[in-house]
């Protein structure tokens, strides 16, 4: 593997392990219907506004969201909603692999 290939696959690595949580996912979802300022997630995350930034934090160094100041709220969206055919794409397989898991039970 050549270096601009490990530099591809390195990046594709860093996005996906920043969808890899049931939190960051749900804050994905959440956000494919408007922006949401971070007390809005807080509240439907149900835990303290620290996690909640963590979170967002981890998904905006991933370039997943963009965040946007104002006021004293913040607000995220989707940087690249395309992100959302990922998590289309995730339900899929586990839909096909139990379908699978169905069928050999029988």
């Amino acid at each position: 593997m050549n270096a601009k290939s490990l530099a591809r696959f390195e990046a594709r690595a860093k996005i996906i392990k920043a969808m890899a949580h049931p939190t960051r996912l749900f804050i994905v979802t959440e956000l494919a219907g408007r922006e949401r300022c971070v007390c809005e997630l807080t509240g439907l995350i149900g835990a303290d506004i620290s996690t909640v930034s963590k979170h967002l934090s981890i998904l905006k160094s991933a370039g997943i969201v963009e965040d946007e100041k104002r006021g004293a709220q913040v607000y995220y969206r989707l940087h690249c909603p395309c992100i959302l055919q990922f998590c289309c794409c995730a339900d899929e397989v586990v839909k096909t692999v139990a379908k699978e898991q169905l069928e050999l039970s029988k």
